[in-house]
């Protein structure tokens, strides 16, 4: 396993980050859903981006490395470190340690052309609206935010229910949101996102280039 720099990840890639639960198992249907789906990505060329951990990390970045056919993409982890020390799963490319989470999700944003949500807990949440709220106020690129699976439903009901017939955001807020039930669902917003990457150029949707407000400490200092 190659351990490195996350901006040695091949900036000129596409890369697809997934989020979701730790504490799912590879028995459970959405662990072989993310597998899937991080397989198709996979063949297509393109780079996934995890919390290096265990459950539905670990299914996408396992399902990345059965999926590929080359070298030229990679399975990326960027790990935290917890005080139960959450391990690293087996299948990464590229590794990165964070002891914050706020300098990891700055890490997640600058990697992400896509981001897929898959069912998890309060820092899956926490991911999820960091991302949704960045976009929001142009901090960075506006990318697809795909909810992957059921449990998504009933919670944007809710903000379509009390932030957006309140007021407290607009519809417009509401679009870079894409529902996914199946893998073919997802990889045809990826497969888009990833079109769009292509005919803008290098530069298209690349969160490397965004205002430095949002580079970490560590690299404002670079």
């Amino acid at each position: 396993m190659k351990k490195t720099d996350h901006r040695e990840a091949a900036p000129k890639h596409f890369h697809v980050c997934i989020f979701g639960s730790a504490r799912i198992g590879e028995n459970h249907p959405t662990y072989t859903l993310v597998q899937e789906l991080s397989r198709q990505i996979a063949r297509a060329g393109l780079d996934v981006v995890t919390g290096g951990g265990p459950g539905l990390m670990e299914a996408a970045n396992r399902g990345h490395h059965e999926g590929r056919t080359n070298d030229n993409s990679h399975s990326i982890g960027l790990n935290i470190s917890l005080p139960s020390e959450q391990e690293s799963n087996a299948h990464l490319d590229i590794k990165k340690e964070f002891s914050q989470f706020s300098r990891r999700l700055d890490s997640f944003v600058m990697l992400s052309n896509v981001v897929v949500v898959a069912p998890g807990g309060v820092g899956t949440l926490l991911e999820f609206l960091y991302t949704w709220q960045l976009i929001q106020v142009k901090h960075m690129e506006n990318i697809p935010i795909i909810l992957l699976g059921d449990m998504w439903i009933d919670f944007i009901d809710w903000i379509r229910a009390w932030p957006l017939n309140s007021g407290l955001i607009s519809e417009v807020d509401m679009d870079p949101i894409f529902f996914a039930k199946t893998v073919s669902e997802a990889m045809q917003v990826i497969s888009k996102a990833h079109e769009n990457f292509k005919a803008g150029g290098e530069n298209f949707c690349l969160n490397y280039k965004r205002d430095s407000r949002l580079k970490t400490s560590d690299e404002k200092s670079k």
